[in-house]
């Protein structure tokens, strides 16, 4: 199979998806004499040989460094490295990879261009998708960032060889996540399949990879600065990122967990059917995911009630009319601390 190349005009730039691509692709687009990677040590240490002859920053991996003070590591590097305003920035990881390059590159010396090798399942599906740049503040998800699209995305399904499996099981709470709020089908899909499938059939899980990044690039289309529809791909994450960060768990765990208690207080307030609410928790638990912790809820909650989503003294949250249909919902904090408590 060859590359398939899709464009996609957003506000302020086309960015191109380059799919069934190889990193070695990576030169016809940017140029090494003046483009910087930033991966970090599992990816390069997995794929060293990729890095040859080029420009990179390594730093260190997982959520818990995806803080402020690796931004400013990534600064004092490209400084280093005499970065101009002509330098080309791309990112080559999973999420916490692409967000704090996008974030990188869009403040140093006010905004350099850049692109993502997403590497991890979850970055394919959603993290390299949409344009959201930034960092955690302490405990708090996403607290610190920007919108800023990147030129290019390039999928190369070879770095999924060295994927741990657990990595395979976060990735796929995204997936279902869009089947919850877009596509019924895709729902469907995913009940009559396995983790191993995908994991095994590589045209099975390009199809599945491509149909995901449809789905959330049209969303973001629609609505790229959230103000409406955007909204709809944050189910399951206000209660997801609050226990995220508190209790050190795989994003894709949490949001796992999130999706479940949206899905209770649908059912309580939304008129969700249980037996939808059951079949989720059967997908969910089919592709190894978690459907239930024994969380802190008053700890949770003051952690939840900075979340993003907040207006005033209401939640926006994200609740399901039925599988493949979503809504956002404003609920007032007294009631939603009520639902929450009796997750």
């Amino acid at each position: 199979m060859g590359i398939k190349k899709a464009e996609y005009v957003f506000s302020e730039k086309t960015v191109t998806y380059y799919f069934d691509a190889t990193f070695s692709s990576l030169a016809e687009i940017v140029s090494k004499d003046h483009t910087i990677l930033i991966t970090d040590e599992n990816v390069f240490n997995n794929q060293q040989e990729k890095f040859n002859g080029w420009k990179t920053i390594v730093i260190r991996p997982g959520e818990e460094f995806k803080q402020q003070a690796a931004v400013d590591e990534i600064l004092q590097q490209l400084i280093k490295y005499e970065a101009d305003r002509k330098t080309f920035v791309v990112g080559i990881g999973g999420g916490v990879v692409t967000d704090i390059t996008g974030y990188a590159a869009s403040i140093y010396m006010r905004g350099l261009r850049f692109g993502f090798v997403p590497t991890t399942i979850l970055a394919m599906v959603d993290a390299s998708i949409g344009g959201k740049n930034g960092v955690d503040a302490g405990i708090y998800k996403n607290l610190v960032g920007l919108i800023k699209q990147p030129d290019f995305l390039l999928f190369d399904y070879s770095f999924l060889e060295t994927l741990p499996r657990e990595q395979w099981i976060n990735g796929f709470a995204e997936i279902i996540k869009h089947a919850c709020i877009k596509d019924e089908y895709l729902f469907q899909l995913l009940e009559n399949e396995t983790l191993e499938n995908f994991i095994g059939d590589k045209n099975k899980l390009g199809e599945l990879i491509e149909r995901n990044v449809q789905i959330k690039t049209n969303v973001v289309l629609k609505d790229e600065f959230e103000n409406g529809d955007r909204k709809l791909l944050n189910f399951g994450h206000t209660l997801g990122h609050a226990i995220e960060n508190n209790y050190q768990l795989l994003h894709g765990h949490a949001i796992s967990i999130g999706m479940v208690g949206a899905s209770i207080i649908s059912e309580k307030i939304n008129n969700f059917s249980a037996e939808q609410k059951a079949r989720l928790v059967r997908l969910l638990e089919k592709y190894h995911l978690p459907s239930h912790l024994d969380f802190d809820h008053e700890k949770i909650w003051e952690i939840l009630k900075m979340d993003k989503k907040r207006v005033g003294n209401e939640m926006n949250f994200i609740l399901l009319n039925k599988i493949g249909e979503a809504i956002v919902m404003s609920i007032p904090f007294t009631e939603l601390k009520s639902l929450i408590n009796q997750i």
